[in-house]
Protein backbone atom coordinates (compact mmCIF):
# COMPACT_ATOMS: atom_id res chain seq x y z
CA UNK A 1 0.00 0.00 0.00
CA UNK A 2 1.01 3.66 -0.44
CA UNK A 3 1.24 5.91 1.93
CA UNK A 4 -1.78 7.71 0.81
CA UNK A 5 -3.88 4.18 0.44
CA UNK A 6 -2.64 3.60 4.06
CA UNK A 7 -3.73 7.18 5.17
CA UNK A 8 -7.49 6.71 3.57
CA UNK A 9 -7.87 3.37 4.94
CA UNK A 10 -7.25 4.86 8.26
CA UNK A 11 -10.08 7.55 7.55
CA UNK A 12 -12.59 5.26 6.62
CA UNK A 13 -12.03 3.15 9.95
CA UNK A 14 -10.21 0.45 8.25
CA UNK A 15 -6.83 -1.53 9.51
CA UNK A 16 -3.87 -1.08 6.76
CA UNK A 17 -0.87 -2.85 6.75
CA UNK A 18 0.83 -0.60 9.07
CA UNK A 19 0.24 2.28 11.13
CA UNK A 20 -0.30 5.68 9.25
CA UNK A 21 1.77 8.47 10.48
CA UNK A 22 1.79 11.92 9.84
CA UNK A 23 2.73 15.48 11.80
CA UNK A 24 -0.16 17.94 11.57
CA UNK A 25 1.01 21.24 9.96
CA UNK A 26 4.51 21.11 9.85
CA UNK A 27 4.93 24.50 7.83
CA UNK A 28 7.29 26.22 10.26
CA UNK A 29 9.46 23.30 10.82
CA UNK A 30 10.01 23.06 6.71
CA UNK A 31 10.31 26.15 6.22
CA UNK A 32 12.64 26.85 8.84
CA UNK A 33 15.01 23.68 7.73
CA UNK A 34 14.67 24.98 4.22
CA UNK A 35 16.72 28.01 5.34
CA UNK A 36 13.22 30.33 4.20
CA UNK A 37 11.04 32.56 5.18
CA UNK A 38 6.89 32.34 5.40
CA UNK A 39 7.05 35.83 3.74
CA UNK A 40 9.52 35.03 0.88
CA UNK A 41 7.78 31.91 0.31
CA UNK A 42 4.21 33.76 0.38
CA UNK A 43 4.56 34.77 -3.46
CA UNK A 44 6.75 31.93 -4.84
CA UNK A 45 4.64 29.42 -6.37
CA UNK A 46 7.34 27.50 -7.37
CA UNK A 47 9.52 27.57 -4.45
CA UNK A 48 6.62 26.80 -2.25
CA UNK A 49 6.00 23.82 -4.55
CA UNK A 50 9.79 22.50 -4.33
CA UNK A 51 9.43 23.27 -0.61
CA UNK A 52 6.50 20.63 -0.03
CA UNK A 53 7.94 18.38 -2.61
CA UNK A 54 11.09 18.38 -1.32
CA UNK A 55 9.87 17.81 2.25
CA UNK A 56 7.87 14.92 1.16
CA UNK A 57 10.96 12.84 0.97
CA UNK A 58 12.85 14.34 3.25
CA UNK A 59 10.37 13.54 5.93
CA UNK A 60 8.04 10.57 4.71
CA UNK A 61 5.51 11.77 6.39
CA UNK A 62 1.81 9.70 4.94
CA UNK A 63 -0.03 13.54 4.51
CA UNK A 64 1.63 16.75 3.40
CA UNK A 65 0.24 20.19 4.23
CA UNK A 66 0.11 22.91 1.98
CA UNK A 67 -0.74 26.25 3.55
CA UNK A 68 0.61 25.12 6.79
CA UNK A 69 1.33 28.42 8.68
CA UNK A 70 -0.77 30.59 6.26
CA UNK A 71 -4.03 30.25 8.20
CA UNK A 72 -4.34 34.01 8.79
CA UNK A 73 -4.11 35.11 5.23
CA UNK A 74 -8.19 33.76 4.92
CA UNK A 75 -9.30 36.27 7.59
CA UNK A 76 -6.69 39.38 6.32
CA UNK A 77 -7.73 39.12 3.14
CA UNK A 78 -10.62 40.60 3.95
CA UNK A 79 -9.42 43.81 4.98
CA UNK A 80 -7.21 43.00 7.71
CA UNK A 81 -2.95 43.16 7.62
CA UNK A 82 -0.48 40.02 8.51
CA UNK A 83 2.74 40.72 10.63
CA UNK A 84 5.94 38.59 9.40
CA UNK A 85 7.56 37.46 12.05
CA UNK A 86 10.74 36.32 12.25
CA UNK A 87 10.54 32.91 13.33
CA UNK A 88 6.94 30.98 13.38
CA UNK A 89 4.09 31.51 11.11
CA UNK A 90 2.77 35.25 10.26
CA UNK A 91 0.03 37.06 12.72
CA UNK A 92 -2.99 38.78 11.95
CA UNK A 93 -2.69 42.41 13.42
CA UNK A 94 -5.77 43.11 14.71
CA UNK A 95 -9.27 41.64 14.43
CA UNK A 96 -11.90 43.01 11.58
CA UNK A 97 -15.56 42.87 13.70
CA UNK A 98 -16.64 44.91 15.85
CA UNK A 99 -20.43 44.80 15.33
CA UNK A 100 -22.80 43.32 13.30
CA UNK A 101 -22.69 46.62 10.93
CA UNK A 102 -18.60 45.22 10.48
CA UNK A 103 -19.83 41.60 9.70
CA UNK A 104 -22.05 43.16 7.28
CA UNK A 105 -19.76 44.98 5.27
CA UNK A 106 -16.96 42.06 4.64
CA UNK A 107 -17.49 40.16 1.23
CA UNK A 108 -16.28 36.66 0.90
CA UNK A 109 -15.37 36.60 -2.49
CA UNK A 110 -12.16 38.98 -1.25
CA UNK A 111 -10.82 36.14 -0.67
CA UNK A 112 -10.21 34.96 -3.94
CA UNK A 113 -7.83 38.17 -4.66
CA UNK A 114 -5.41 37.01 -2.22
CA UNK A 115 -2.08 36.97 -3.46
CA UNK A 116 -0.60 34.66 -0.57
CA UNK A 117 -3.98 32.71 -0.70
CA UNK A 118 -3.78 31.81 -4.48
CA UNK A 119 0.10 30.97 -4.79
CA UNK A 120 -0.94 27.96 -1.71
CA UNK A 121 -3.30 26.52 -3.79
CA UNK A 122 -1.74 26.87 -7.01
CA UNK A 123 1.33 25.02 -4.96
CA UNK A 124 -1.18 22.48 -3.73
CA UNK A 125 -2.10 21.88 -7.09
CA UNK A 126 1.28 21.28 -8.59
CA UNK A 127 2.15 19.64 -5.54
CA UNK A 128 -1.01 16.86 -5.83
CA UNK A 129 0.44 16.74 -9.66
CA UNK A 130 3.69 15.74 -8.74
CA UNK A 131 3.00 13.09 -5.87
CA UNK A 132 -0.74 12.79 -5.22
CA UNK A 133 -0.62 9.53 -5.91
CA UNK A 134 1.97 8.59 -3.12
CA UNK A 135 0.75 11.10 -0.66
CA UNK A 136 -2.47 12.36 0.92
CA UNK A 137 -1.73 16.29 -0.15
CA UNK A 138 -4.32 18.41 1.65
CA UNK A 139 -4.50 22.06 2.11
CA UNK A 140 -4.79 23.50 5.72
CA UNK A 141 -7.08 26.23 7.60
CA UNK A 142 -8.49 27.25 11.06
CA UNK A 143 -11.93 25.44 11.89
CA UNK A 144 -14.90 27.76 12.13
CA UNK A 145 -14.35 28.67 15.74
CA UNK A 146 -11.02 29.70 15.59
CA UNK A 147 -11.80 31.52 12.17
CA UNK A 148 -14.43 33.42 13.84
CA UNK A 149 -12.41 34.13 16.84
CA UNK A 150 -9.17 35.42 14.18
CA UNK A 151 -12.42 37.77 13.10
CA UNK A 152 -13.97 39.38 16.33
CA UNK A 153 -10.83 38.83 18.53
CA UNK A 154 -10.26 35.81 21.19
CA UNK A 155 -11.20 37.42 24.25
CA UNK A 156 -13.89 39.51 23.06
CA UNK A 157 -15.52 36.21 21.06
CA UNK A 158 -14.71 34.21 24.42
CA UNK A 159 -17.10 36.92 26.63
CA UNK A 160 -19.67 37.24 23.90
CA UNK A 161 -20.36 33.81 24.42
CA UNK A 162 -22.26 34.95 27.12
CA UNK A 163 -23.00 38.07 26.27
CA UNK A 164 -23.98 38.52 23.02
CA UNK A 165 -24.20 34.94 21.43
CA UNK A 166 -26.27 35.40 18.69
CA UNK A 167 -23.98 37.91 17.19
CA UNK A 168 -21.29 35.08 17.60
CA UNK A 169 -23.56 32.78 15.72
CA UNK A 170 -23.97 35.47 13.19
CA UNK A 171 -20.08 35.25 12.98
CA UNK A 172 -19.55 32.03 13.45
CA UNK A 173 -21.63 31.03 10.32
CA UNK A 174 -19.90 33.58 8.21
CA UNK A 175 -16.47 32.03 9.15
CA UNK A 176 -17.97 28.77 7.83
CA UNK A 177 -18.70 29.51 4.71
CA UNK A 178 -16.20 31.32 4.10
CA UNK A 179 -14.23 27.96 4.60
CA UNK A 180 -16.46 26.59 2.26
CA UNK A 181 -15.85 29.33 0.24
CA UNK A 182 -11.90 28.94 0.66
CA UNK A 183 -12.03 24.85 -0.33
CA UNK A 184 -14.70 24.85 -3.04
CA UNK A 185 -12.27 25.29 -6.01
CA UNK A 186 -9.83 22.82 -4.60
CA UNK A 187 -12.47 20.17 -4.53
CA UNK A 188 -14.06 21.01 -7.30
CA UNK A 189 -11.30 20.55 -9.67
CA UNK A 190 -10.59 17.28 -8.10
CA UNK A 191 -7.67 18.56 -6.71
CA UNK A 192 -8.37 17.82 -2.47
CA UNK A 193 -9.49 14.01 -1.08
CA UNK A 194 -8.65 15.33 2.35
CA UNK A 195 -9.16 18.65 3.90
CA UNK A 196 -7.45 19.68 7.40
CA UNK A 197 -9.17 22.10 9.43
CA UNK A 198 -7.18 23.37 12.79
CA UNK A 199 -9.59 24.34 15.68
CA UNK A 200 -7.12 25.81 18.66
CA UNK A 201 -9.49 28.03 19.38
CA UNK A 202 -12.19 25.57 20.29
CA UNK A 203 -10.04 23.84 23.15
CA UNK A 204 -11.17 21.94 26.23
CA UNK A 205 -8.95 24.68 27.87
CA UNK A 206 -10.76 27.74 26.40
CA UNK A 207 -14.07 26.75 26.05
CA UNK A 208 -16.91 24.44 28.37
CA UNK A 209 -18.35 21.22 26.36
CA UNK A 210 -21.71 22.82 26.48
CA UNK A 211 -20.26 26.02 24.68
CA UNK A 212 -18.62 23.24 22.37
CA UNK A 213 -21.91 21.84 21.79
CA UNK A 214 -23.55 24.90 20.81
CA UNK A 215 -21.11 26.92 19.41
CA UNK A 216 -18.56 24.52 17.83
CA UNK A 217 -20.34 21.83 16.81
CA UNK A 218 -23.18 22.64 14.25
CA UNK A 219 -20.57 24.90 12.44
CA UNK A 220 -18.20 22.10 11.86
CA UNK A 221 -20.91 19.57 11.19
CA UNK A 222 -22.30 22.21 8.46
CA UNK A 223 -18.69 22.21 7.09
CA UNK A 224 -17.57 18.65 7.18
CA UNK A 225 -21.65 17.60 5.35
CA UNK A 226 -20.79 19.91 2.63
CA UNK A 227 -17.40 18.40 1.96
CA UNK A 228 -18.86 14.81 2.38
CA UNK A 229 -21.33 15.80 -0.62
CA UNK A 230 -18.55 16.18 -2.27
CA UNK A 231 -16.58 13.07 -1.49
CA UNK A 232 -14.19 14.85 0.87
CA UNK A 233 -13.08 13.81 4.17
CA UNK A 234 -11.75 16.08 6.75
CA UNK A 235 -9.20 15.72 9.16
CA UNK A 236 -9.66 17.93 12.91
CA UNK A 237 -7.00 19.01 14.87
CA UNK A 238 -8.19 20.47 18.25
CA UNK A 239 -5.99 21.89 21.08
CA UNK A 240 -6.08 21.14 25.02
CA UNK A 241 -7.39 18.57 27.02
CA UNK A 242 -10.66 17.93 25.33
CA UNK A 243 -11.06 14.50 27.49
CA UNK A 244 -14.57 15.56 28.59
CA UNK A 245 -15.96 15.62 25.16
CA UNK A 246 -14.44 12.95 23.00
CA UNK A 247 -17.95 11.56 23.10
CA UNK A 248 -19.30 14.69 21.29
CA UNK A 249 -16.35 13.90 18.71
CA UNK A 250 -18.35 11.44 16.19
CA UNK A 251 -20.96 14.58 15.48
CA UNK A 252 -18.44 17.11 14.20
CA UNK A 253 -18.99 14.99 11.00
CA UNK A 254 -14.48 14.66 10.36
CA UNK A 255 -13.60 11.38 9.40
CA UNK A 256 -10.86 12.29 11.87
CA UNK A 257 -10.43 13.64 15.21
CA UNK A 258 -6.16 14.21 16.26
CA UNK A 259 -6.23 14.98 19.57
CA UNK A 260 -3.79 16.59 22.10
CA UNK A 261 -0.97 15.14 24.18
CA UNK A 262 -3.07 16.47 26.91
CA UNK A 263 -5.84 14.05 26.46
CA UNK A 264 -6.27 10.61 27.21
CA UNK A 265 -5.58 8.22 24.23
CA UNK A 266 -6.53 5.63 25.62
CA UNK A 267 -9.99 7.05 26.88
CA UNK A 268 -9.82 8.47 23.14
CA UNK A 269 -9.77 4.74 21.50
CA UNK A 270 -12.42 3.72 24.20
CA UNK A 271 -15.30 6.02 23.33
CA UNK A 272 -14.31 6.54 19.92
CA UNK A 273 -13.11 3.20 18.16
CA UNK A 274 -15.85 2.11 15.44
CA UNK A 275 -16.87 5.38 15.32
CA UNK A 276 -14.50 7.38 13.48
CA UNK A 277 -10.65 7.81 13.04
CA UNK A 278 -8.82 9.16 15.74
CA UNK A 279 -5.05 10.97 16.25
CA UNK A 280 -2.23 11.78 18.24
CA UNK A 281 -0.64 12.59 20.40
CA UNK A 282 2.55 12.61 21.03
CA UNK A 283 4.02 15.63 22.99
CA UNK A 284 5.76 18.13 20.12
CA UNK A 285 7.41 19.90 22.80
CA UNK A 286 8.38 17.55 25.86
CA UNK A 287 9.01 14.57 23.35
CA UNK A 288 9.59 15.71 19.83
CA UNK A 289 11.58 18.89 20.64
CA UNK A 290 13.33 18.44 23.96
CA UNK A 291 13.53 14.30 24.29
CA UNK A 292 16.16 12.06 23.33
CA UNK A 293 15.42 9.73 20.01
CA UNK A 294 14.75 6.47 22.73
CA UNK A 295 12.35 8.88 24.66
CA UNK A 296 10.66 9.76 21.43
CA UNK A 297 10.68 5.70 20.24
CA UNK A 298 9.34 4.72 23.75
CA UNK A 299 6.60 7.37 23.85
CA UNK A 300 5.41 6.90 20.25
CA UNK A 301 5.39 3.17 21.07
CA UNK A 302 3.44 3.24 24.12
CA UNK A 303 1.19 5.90 22.24
CA UNK A 304 0.23 2.74 19.52
CA UNK A 305 0.20 0.37 22.22
CA UNK A 306 -2.44 1.80 23.69
CA UNK A 307 -4.48 2.76 20.74
CA UNK A 308 -3.50 1.76 17.79
CA UNK A 309 -3.19 -2.06 17.24
CA UNK A 310 -6.67 -2.11 15.97
CA UNK A 311 -6.50 0.38 13.02
CA UNK A 312 -8.73 3.57 12.36
CA UNK A 313 -5.84 5.43 14.18
CA UNK A 314 -3.22 7.68 13.29
CA UNK A 315 0.07 8.17 15.09
CA UNK A 316 0.52 12.26 14.96
CA UNK A 317 2.01 14.75 17.42
CA UNK A 318 -0.55 16.60 19.53
CA UNK A 319 -0.02 19.43 17.61
CA UNK A 320 2.18 21.13 15.20
CA UNK A 321 5.87 21.02 16.00
CA UNK A 322 8.40 23.95 16.55
CA UNK A 323 10.47 24.77 14.20
CA UNK A 324 13.68 23.21 15.61
CA UNK A 325 13.07 19.61 16.38
CA UNK A 326 15.92 17.67 15.87
CA UNK A 327 15.25 16.12 12.70
CA UNK A 328 16.50 12.81 14.31
CA UNK A 329 13.73 12.62 16.35
CA UNK A 330 11.12 13.36 13.36
CA UNK A 331 12.81 10.41 11.60
CA UNK A 332 12.41 8.28 14.39
CA UNK A 333 8.87 9.31 14.98
CA UNK A 334 7.85 7.91 11.78
CA UNK A 335 9.77 5.00 11.68
CA UNK A 336 7.88 3.53 14.87
CA UNK A 337 4.71 3.69 12.71
CA UNK A 338 6.63 2.49 9.45
CA UNK A 339 7.74 -0.28 11.20
CA UNK A 340 4.59 -1.77 13.20
CA UNK A 341 2.64 -3.78 11.01
CA UNK A 342 -0.68 -3.95 11.90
Amino acid sequence: MTPREIMLSAFEGGKPERVPVTLFGGGMWSIHNRGSTFEALSTDVDQMTQMLVDSSETLQCDIVYAGSGYNNFHTAALGGKIKFREMGAPDLEAPLIGSEEDLAKLDIADIDKDETTNTVKEALRRTKKEIGDQFVVTLTAWGPFTNAARLYGEEVMMKATYKNPDLVEKILDFATELLIHLYEPVVSDGTLEVISLADPTASGDLVSKKQFERFVLPYLKKFTDWAKSKNVHTLLHICGDTTDRIELFPATGASCISVDHKTDIAKTKELLYGKMCFAGNVNPVEIMLQGSVAQVESTCKQIVEAAGTDGAFTLMPGCDIPPDVPYENITKFIQVAQEWKL
